[in-house]
Formats: C-alpha cells, structure tokens, sequence
C-alpha cells in the first residue's frame, strides 16, 4: 500500500483544527507499533469536526481513535482519514440529578475521579477501563462489575454526512462489548446518569479497582488491554492458559505470564507480530475448547507489503 497523504490534503476540506499527511500513529498507541495515516485530522471541536465529515467525499474512508489503548495499527498504515479527538472534546462537568456530562476524548479514569468528586456513584467502574469516553461508547466498554450501557442516559455525535446527532441509550442497542449504533457515526459527548453516593466512599473502591488491576494486568507495559471478549460463560485468560498459551511469544511479543488475555510488545515488536500471536492463540483456543474467541481490540489499516 502506498500512503500519499500529500495528494489527499487537496480533496479535504479547510478546516481550524490540524491536518496532517502521512502521520506517524504508532506514538498513539499503548502497543507503540503501526504505519502512517495518509491523514491525521485533529478537530478543533464539535463543530469542525461536523464541516470536515460534510465536506469530505464520501469514498474517503475516516477512522476515529483515542488514546490507542485498545488499537493494533498495522504496519502497512492507514488509508483515509484518521481522527484524533483531543482538547475540544474534553469538557467535563456534573449536572443535577447525578448527572455526568463528559467528552469522547476524556479519559475514562478522569470521568470517574470526576464524578466521585461530586458524590456521583455508579460509574466507579470507569476507573478500570484504559481509555476514552468515546471507547466506552464504541464498544459498551465495562469492568468491575459495570459497563456503559447501565449508565448512559444520551450519547452526541456526528454522523458521516457531517449531521450533529443525540442517542438516547436504546438508539445505541448495546450488547456486551457492543454497540450497534452506526459503524459511520464519531462520537463528541456522553451525559451519563449517576446516583447519589459519597466521595470518600466511592474514593475507596476506585482505589481497589487499582489494586486489583495493578496485581493481576500488565498495566505497566506495552499492551493493548483486554485482547478477546469473554465468550459466554468463560474467561478468555482461561481459555488461553488451558490452550498453553501463557508466556508463549512470537519474537518481542508475548502473551502475558500476568494475565493471559493480554499481549505484550517487549520491545521491537511489529504489529504483524502482535497480530499473528492473537491469532495463534486464537487458533490454539480452537484447538483445545472448540471455541472461537473473538477480538476485542480493533484493529486497522493494512499489513506492510
């Protein structure tokens, strides 16, 4: 694949926020590995971010991330259109009735010490998940015992024809590890709907979440988080132990000693690499439980040719 984010910048719109050819995104994820975007697209809010989709042809593919936490870049790039949310999307701030309203680009570990701040329980759980508001949205993301779809009570976001849209929670119809709103729609904002708990107390079991993640996940290194979902009642740690898989590396990547369900770049790891470790154990999982696991991590662009 040939990345020439030069020739695409003169069929994109004028936009205030920073476009960018051939961009680097390996420093954007957790793993530090993957080509170029043709294009970065860093929105300088709501509202750029809405005329730039408008504008843009529609055979141009567009791809929204975060803070790379749960994405493999592939070594070859990405074609299109990458977007960034970054600080116009990062407005936070508590609403009457234990309400949270929180940015896409937000980090989910900020929203939660937010709102325990403010005496809003039941998004605790928040703190155990490595990423961005706009994540949790995308993928029902969850932890600990909750997960997006019990607390949300409207979603904004802008679809591919640049239209500013609100979801409430059934229009998002998720499922586990799932949202099956519009694969096309960029989420901006959640307003998610709290209880009345008191600080100290939510305080206290934010701080077991982080025992809990800092003892049994390779929070510390190069990883992507959660590499599978669970398949109903199992665990894909489990399933990867049981199939050999512990410890098992495919040059400088390897499967976790710590927790098998994530995958380590321990230095100099390609993401073909990493790729081709999920799917080894993934086929090693077959093999052993006859279960098919499934990826939780995204994943994007094209293997380097």
């Amino acid at each position: 694949m040939s990345i020439d984010g030069v020739t695409l910048l003169s069929r994109l719109p004028k936009v205030r926020g920073r476009l960018e050819p051939n961009a680097s995104l390996a420093e954007f994820t957790w793993f530090r590995v993957g080509g170029p975007a043709e294009v970065l697209f860093s929105p300088a809010d709501e509202t750029d971010l809405a005329g730039f989709l408008k504008g843009t042809p529609p055979d141009i593919p567009v791809y929204p991330i975060g803070v790379g936490s749960n994405l493999l870049v592939r070594d070859g790039g990405v074609k299109g259109v990458v977007i960034r949310l970054g600080r116009g999307f990062s407005g936070l701030s508590a609403e009457p009735n234990h309400r949270l309203r929180a940015g896409a680009a937000v980090l989910d570990v900020r929203a939660a010490r937010f709102a325990a701040e403010h005496g809003i329980d039941a998004l605790t759980f928040l703190r155990g998940i490595p990423g961005t508001i706009g994540g949790a949205l995308r993928m029902n993301g969850g932890a600990y015992g909750g997960e997006t779809k019990d607390v949300l009570a409207e979603a904004r976001a802008v679809d591919r024809s640049g239209n500013i849209i609100v979801l409430s929670n059934a229009d998002m119809h998720y499922s586990y590890r799932h949202c099956g709103a519009p694969d096309d729609v960029i989420f901006t904002e959640a307003l998610f709907q709290g209880r009345p708990g008191d600080p100290a107390t939510i305080a206290a079991a934010m701080d077991k979440i982080t025992e809990s993640r800092e003892t049994t996940q390779p929070v510390k290194t190069r990883t992507g988080g959660s590499t599978f979902k669970n398949p109903p009642g199992q665990k894909s740690w489990q399933l990867i132990d049981k199939a050999g898989m512990r410890g098992f590396a495919i040059g400088p990547a390897r499967v976790s000693e710590m927790h098998c369900n994530f995958l380590i770049n321990e230095g100099g790891a390609t993401a073909a690499q990493i790729e081709e470790l999920g799917e080894t154990a993934r086929r090693r999982v077959k093999e052993t439980s006859g279960i098919d696991l499934e990826w939780e991590i995204k994943r994007i662009g094209e293997a380097r040719r």
